[in-house]
């Protein structure tokens, strides 16, 4: 169980008082949040914060909102993201559907900021592409390793119409090797070496490897390129990582790889198909 499912607590539907169809108001989603999600005592709830609203063509009526929850907890600030349904006088956190057994929280994602579309990012394609894709991706995934790459090579021949914004977001509890792979690769791509990016997903490693050294020869046998252990544990490295899994978090991203296509979710992950006919 994780820190947060500790914390919280599922949410059922309460009642609240607003008109038909509004947003609730602040004070009113601080109040379902104390009395509804957060039951842990040892959990302040400092604030809420409406990210974003949106609609669903499967749930007429509802509004969903994406939310932000500024708790305390230990003397530490924790900045949790929060799906809320609201219909009618109604809130939940989760809606499922009887005959499919589908959560819509999974089915449904924020909206990518347009603050996420920066030059630190961009991959491949000209930044004036027709398209922007944008990816959260674990070169040790193999889920990735399947997806990602045909990506790749589609921007790469397709420079006009696809632009590829890349964000990492190693998964250390399955793949601990990912940590220094992906320090690896940010720094490459700021030398330009993009070549590198590219084959850490066909490199064979144990998945479990935490040697630095050990994995910095595979990396040099495996793509030729030469990085130190200085310069991956660069506190700006270590940074612009940090700053990837947040950015993950606020787009409620916990798997790999996600993908978004001109800011909306791609959850077969193949949309990029249709835009390069």
């Amino acid at each position: 169980m994780s820190l947060m499912s500790k914390l919280l607590m599922s949410t059922v539907i309460v009642s609240i008082t607003l008109s038909a169809n509004s947003v609730p108001d602040n004070k009113l989603l601080l109040k379902y949040v104390k009395r509804a999600i957060v039951k842990n005592p040892q959990v302040t709830v400092k604030g809420v914060t409406l990210l974003e609203s949106k609609t669903n063509k499967n749930l007429p009526g509802w509004t969903i909102l994406l939310t932000t929850m500024d708790l305390e907890y230990q003397k530490k600030e924790l900045h949790v993201p929060e799906m809320m349904f609201v219909k009618d006088g109604l809130i939940t956190g989760h809606l499922v559907n009887l005959k499919t057994g589908n959560d819509y929280r999974n089915e449904i994602k924020p909206t990518v900021p347009d603050s996420y579309y920066n030059d630190a990012h961009l991959l491949f394609g000209n930044k004036n592409a027709a398209h922007k894709v944008l990816i959260f991706s674990d070169p040790q995934c193999p889920f990735c390793k399947e997806t990602v790459p045909g990506i790749f090579k589609a921007a790469k021949e397709n420079p006009t119409k696809l632009a590829i914004y890349y964000y990492h977001l190693p998964l250390l509890r399955i793949h601990p090797v990912s940590g220094v792979l992906t320090r690896v690769m940010h720094v490459a791509q700021n030398q330009g070496k993009l070549d590198v990016v590219e084959k850490m997903y066909t490199l064979k490693i144990n998945p479990r490897e935490t040697n630095a050294t050990k994995i910095l020869d595979a990396v040099k046998k495996h793509t030729g390129y030469t990085v130190t252990k200085a310069q991956i544990d660069a506190k700006e490295v270590k940074d612009a990582l940090k700053s990837d899994e947040d950015a993950a978090a606020k787009m409620m991203v916990s798997g790999t790889p996600t993908i978004y296509i001109d800011g909306e979710w791609d959850k077969m992950r193949d949309g990029y198909k249709k835009l390069i006919k």
